[in-house]
């Protein structure tokens, strides 16, 4: 039951938007309510953050895919089209350095 409460929450609450503060205060409601001792509690505030912190990442990284993907279908320079370009700059000039022309 205790497994299946947790998964319930996180699911019904959107885990990725909450603040630490947010997901202590409710994880200490819910083991109040639970009737958790302080152990469980301090254990299921923990796992709440530690699940909190997994969704917040693949939540930015989901993001960051579909922008890069958009800006690709759109014809957007992304900042590694911009990396690429700036390395063949400098080969270039490096290049005209060596043999003196402008």
């Amino acid at each position: 039951m205790f497994d299946l409460l947790k998964k319930t929450m996180l699911t019904g609450i959107g885990i990725a938007s909450m603040t630490k503060d947010k997901i202590e205060e409710l994880g200490k409601k819910i083991s109040a309510e639970s009737k958790l001792n302080e152990e469980e509690g301090k254990k299921m505030v923990n796992d709440l953050l530690k699940q909190s912190e997994k969704a917040r990442e693949d939540l930015e990284n989901q993001v960051q895919k579909l922008v890069k993907k958009s800006l690709v279908k759109l014809d957007i320079p992304i900042l590694e089209d911009f990396n690429r370009l700036e390395k063949r700059i400098k080969k270039l000039e490096k290049l005209r350095a060596k043999t003196g022309k402008e």
